[in-house]
């Protein structure tokens, strides 16, 4: 550890990181998934500089492309010139993010970042605490912790100090849209999996609005959890947010939306109908590291009952600033959320805003909406190819559908050649289950991808398919 060391270090890392940038538009997206060679840990350091040239070795090969135009199996974007630059910066200023004590700047970015982000969904800034967080997952932690207290005071209990002992079993109603993450959320929270039920009308998931309705009326005024889903992940498909919120104003419930990438379609006059009624929910958990294209890992939540949040993730210890019930000041986002060490995760939020402003963002979700029908058309016109659903947004679900393949077979012949995609490397797409078969599901939110990458995309798939049934794969 030498002072002489900090700038050859930080110069040849800007080299290697340079270099594995400019060569993003056209890298092989997969990586090598065997692991490497364990090297054993040495007894006198090797220095700052042989450690990093060890790391640029290793990535050789080994580093996905995941901030490629390719990579379209998660829902993820890539970094801009602005942010991958403010989340260096973040680290190099290595800012104590808990509270305004330990950094008043990484606090004020914290507190503009969020702010931004509620106007650029025209959302009432004034209404809502946001915080930020590791990803979405983390963000509904943040909602349904709140949710969680809101529904203990009804009870007339502090779950928070008490716990959940001696309560009513919690209530949770959704859709079959519901991501894994919020599930485990409620694993996490004590709530447990087994009190979310899954109201369903077809194979699709879609909500079971009279089934809604009919549960909450039955509870006779006991308060209830309803989770929406803004975006669902194998068709980008919405729940009804407008007449869920109709019904949790009816019936007294809480309404946490999951908005991981759906809430940038209000961002798109041409889809922001999707996603009307939201701004009536009680909270939203969203990603930056999907549609903000800011690097992983980086979400937020939004939460319209600041004390509520205070009451669940406050900590208290005589070395820190006071902890209030309401989370007022001074500044401690860490007693706002379920992370005490925090990095200063919104300087990246706050360049990617800055830098595009509402207009340049709406133009890149427009522009991969566009590419979403583009690949949607290809699909469509591929004797090969099959939509498994419409595409509502930027996720496109289709399958390998060749004549001469008995249908009971094209979901092994599929997950074959999932398999087959990723291990070619070309782009990046696995399978799913949606719709009752095995599928694609490509989702489109990086700002470098083009035309090109989708159509690769589709002559990949295509050519790959063609190379399984050659070897006899789902023939007749």
């Amino acid at each position: 550890m030498r002072r002489e060391e900090i700038e050859p270090a930080l110069r040849a890392a800007l080299e290697a990181s340079l270099a594995f940038q400019a060569g993003l538009d056209e890298a092989r997206v997969g990586a090598a998934v065997g692991p490497p060679p364990l090297l054993p840990l040495p007894e006198s350091g090797v220095g700052a500089a042989e450690a990093l040239a060890e790391l640029v070795r290793r990535a050789d090969g080994r580093a996905a492309a995941s901030a490629g135009p390719r990579f379209f199996h998660y829902v993820v974007g890539g970094v801009t010139g602005a942010t991958l630059a403010a989340d260096w910066f973040a680290s190099a200023l290595d800012q104590v993010a808990s509270s305004a004590t330990g950094s008043p700047l990484a606090v004020d970015v914290e507190e503009a970042a969020t702010r931004w982000l509620a106007e650029l969904f025209d959302l009432d800034p004034g209404a809502w605490t946001g915080v930020c967080t590791t990803g979405a997952t983390t963000a509904s932690l943040v909602g349904l912790g709140a949710a969680r207290q809101w529904w203990g005071e009804k009870h007339g209990a502090d779950v928070a100090e008490a716990g959940l002992a001696g309560l009513p079993r919690p209530v949770v109603l959704t859709s079959g849209f519901v991501h894994a993450s919020v599930i485990k959320c409620l694993a996490m929270l004590g709530i447990g999996r087994a009190c979310c039920e899954r109201l369903s009308v077809d194979n699709r998931g879609s909500l079971d609005l009279e089934a809604l309705e009919g549960r909450l009326a039955s509870m006779g005024g006991q308060p209830a959890i309803v989770v929406a889903t803004a975006g669902e992940v194998n068709s980008g498909r919405f729940d009804p947010l407008s007449e869920m919120a109709d019904l949790c104003e009816r019936y007294g419930a809480w309404l946490h939306v999951d908005a991981a990438f759906g809430l940038f379609a209000r961002v798109a006059p041409g889809v922001a109908d999707l996603a009307d009624g939201i701004e009536r929910a009680d909270s939203i958990a969203a990603d930056a590291h999907k549609w903000l294209n800011v690097p992983y890992d980086s979400g937020f939540a939004l939460v319209r009952q600041r004390s509520l949040m205070a009451k669940t993730f406050r900590m208290v210890a005589a070395y820190l600033p006071p902890s209030t019930a309401d989370g007022a000041p001074p500044r401690v986002p860490a007693n706002l959320g379920p992370e005490c060490s925090r990095r200063a995760r919104a300087l990246p939020i706050f360049a990617a805003l800055l830098s595009e402003g509402r207009a340049g963002i709406r133009a890149m979700v427009e522009g991969h909406l566009d590419l979403a029908d583009h690949l949607r058309s290809l699909v469509a016109a591929a004797p090969d190819l099959e939509l498994v659903d419409e595409t509502r947004l930027n996720v496109v679900p289709f399958r390998f559908a060749p004549a001469g393949v008995r249908r009971r077979d094209l979901d092994e012949l599929n997950q074959a050649l999932g398999e087959l995609i990723l291990e070619d490397g070309r782009v990046f797409v696995g399978t799913t289950r949606y719709r009752s078969v095995v599928c694609m599901r490509p989702a489109i939110a990086n700002w470098r991808t083009r035309p090109q990458d989708v159509e690769q995309l589709v002559d990949v798939t295509r050519a790959l398919g063609a190379e399984l049934l050659e070897g006899g794969r789902g023939r007749d």
